[in-house]
């Protein structure tokens, strides 16, 4: 009986954090602090009130926010969509990629000149600082929706640049210290091509097999459809890993290539990985924070050191890096701006902190620290600014409000006529009634929902920007609508 007991007492404890930690949400929202911040100095207090919290291993919490990131990559990979990463492509994996290598070199020369850390040391810290963070990214965004390229580039790039970062990292920790980095260097590169070249080739292949298994093979109910969806997440990272490549970036872009796909169920397994996403969310940043002493924090350099090399990353290294390779990408100079100020740090950069120091690297405890410090920096000052900087930068970030009220029709095979869009900011149908748009008799619309409210369709009605529209079309059409009712954004 007292181990029942016991276990029924870690139960309410566990689920009174995570109630706690939901509840926080609506605080962060009323002060504008990320809840992540409040997840990670809430388990950093904790654990100096509680020694033994800090006893979980390494590994464990290495494992423990591994699996909170496959599920938060891929559902941000599936939030994303290949149609919508289509168009900015090119600027996400120049960011994501070449972005990612010269942060890192740039952030360890700066820890190099100005601190004084060993070369391998400070490369260590760079690469682990280098990458932003989806679960930091999507939790700051929330409701909140930013219009335009803007949007998909820093989504796309907190997903990309992640394995990036890890490959990158777990390649310079097969140098030994008292190595040269010339020959060290060819192998670095080496290494990290060959993860990045078969996660993508997972992660594409499983994609596309994921596509066509949730269209063409059916599950006994409705309920075992999002667990199909996720236990395949698990195996792609898992066949990448074992193959030598970067699960990380297998399970994002098969989440790419899973979100625009027209599937049975497919909101029910949207819903089902958000849900999973928030919550391994929370579970990342309570992990990570437990590692962490705030009292030995403040008690080092590290706090200082920090704090230097996050102004230094914010104001000097990414204007330096992205800036550049913002240039040729067709946006206003405000998204551009708004686009730097949100290189977000978060669960990544803390869990490759984690690695160096399972390493035992020297000077590792120092820069866990840094590190710690660097991520509060981003979250708190970053994260909490990301509104303000919007609105100065002409950025449009509109409030999405919840839709507990759902309005629809199930059937049994694909509505294959029948597509839900979005009205875009610019696209042909703004400002237009229904009878301007002559869709013909081989396009009609059968639902607008303005604001949450579902409006009557009349001659009349007048489209504006972020309607909602239930579009039917002939099965014979050739036209497009998407074309008509949004703008390619």
């Amino acid at each position: 009986m007292d181990r029942i007991e016991s276990f029924g007492l870690t139960l309410v404890v566990v689920a009174v954090v995570v109630t706690l930690a939901l509840l926080s949400n609506r605080v962060s929202a009323r002060l504008r602090v990320p809840a992540p911040a409040f997840f990670l100095v809430a388990a950093a207090v904790a654990s100096d009130l509680v020694p033994s919290l800090r006893q979980v291993s390494l590994g464990a919490v290495e494992d423990v926010v591994t699996v909170a990131l496959v599920v938060i990559l891929f559902d941000g990979g599936m939030a994303i969509g290949a149609r919508r990463l289509r168009d900015v492509l090119g600027t996400v994996l120049s960011v994501g990629v070449l972005g990612t290598f010269l942060t890192a070199g740039l952030l360890a020369c700066a820890a190099h000149l100005l601190f004084g850390l060993p070369w391998l040391v400070a490369l260590l810290l760079g690469a682990a600082l280098a990458p932003t963070d989806p679960a930091v990214v999507f939790s700051v965004l929330g409701n909140r929706e930013v219009t335009g390229r803007a949007g998909t580039i820093i989504q796309g790039e907190s997903g990309a640049n992640d394995p990036v970062g890890i490959a990158l990292l777990l390649s310079l920790l097969t140098i030994a210290p008292g190595d040269g980095f010339g020959g060290a260097s060819a192998d670095v590169l080496g290494q990290f091509a060959g993860e990045m070249g078969i996660g993508a080739a997972v992660g594409l292949a499983g994609g596309w097999g994921l596509r066509w298994l949730l269209r063409r093979v059916g599950m006994p109910s409705e309920g075992l459809y999002p667990l199909r969806t996720l236990a395949l997440s698990f195996l792609l990272y898992g066949a990448a890993t074992v193959a030598h490549g970067s699960g990380f970036l297998a399970v994002f872009v098969a989440g790419v290539l899973v979100g625009d796909v027209a599937a049975p169920f497919k909101r029910e397994i949207e819903r089902f990985h958000s849900s999973l996403a928030s919550l391994a969310e929370i579970v990342a940043f309570v992990v990570l924070g437990l590692t962490v002493s705030v009292s030995a924090l403040v008690t080092t350099d590290a706090w200082w050191i920090g704090l230097v090399l996050a102004v230094v990353l914010t104001f000097v290294v990414r204007p330096l890096v992205v800036g550049p390779l913002l240039l040729r990408t067709r946006m206003p100079r405000g998204e551009k701006v708004f686009v730097l100020w949100s290189g977000l740090k978060g669960a990544v950069p803390i869990l490759l902190g984690t690695y160096i120091l399972a390493a035992d690297q020297a000077q590792d405890v120092l820069v866990y620290e840094v590190i710690f410090v660097v991520v509060l920096f981003s979250v708190l000052v970053q994260g909490g600014l990301m509104p303000l900087v919007a609105s100065r930068c002409a950025v449009r970030m509109r409030e999405v409000e919840p839709q507990p009220w759902a309005v629809g029709v199930r059937v049994r095979e694909e509505p294959g006529g029948a597509r839900r869009l979005r009205v875009g900011p610019e696209a042909p149908a703004v400002g237009k009634s229904v009878k301007d748009l002559h869709l013909g008799d081989e396009m009609w619309i059968s639902l607008v929902v303005r604001d949450g409210r579902p409006l009557r369709v009349r001659a009349d009605l007048e489209l504006e920007s972020g309607d909602e529209v239930l579009v039917l079309t002939d099965p014979d059409c050739e036209r497009d609508p998407t074309t008509i009712f949004t703008n390619g954004a």
